[in-house]
């Protein structure tokens, strides 16, 4: 299944940061693979957070935004 824009919500908006939350009948390692948020790379910003509930478990990812190409990765 492809990314659905209903699944994916504002927690919370401040200072141009975002907090994200997604929710979908797929496992994580396909929600997270590179590009899988790209059709809605213009309302996300580089540095902010993600928390996505997939199938198999829940997970909390930093976004990066490239050349209209989302990436979300591990916090540090």
């Amino acid at each position: 299944m492809a990314f659905q824009n209903k699944n994916l919500s504002v927690i919370a908006y401040a200072n141009g940061f975002t907090l994200w939350h997604y929710k979908a009948n797929e496992t994580l390692a396909t929600i997270t693979a590179s590009g899988y948020f790209s059709s809605v790379h213009t309302l996300m910003n580089t540095g902010d957070i993600m928390l996505i509930n997939g199938s198999n478990g829940t997970t909390i990812k930093s976004i990066a935004v490239a050349d209209g190409v989302v990436t979300v990765a591990s916090l540090s």
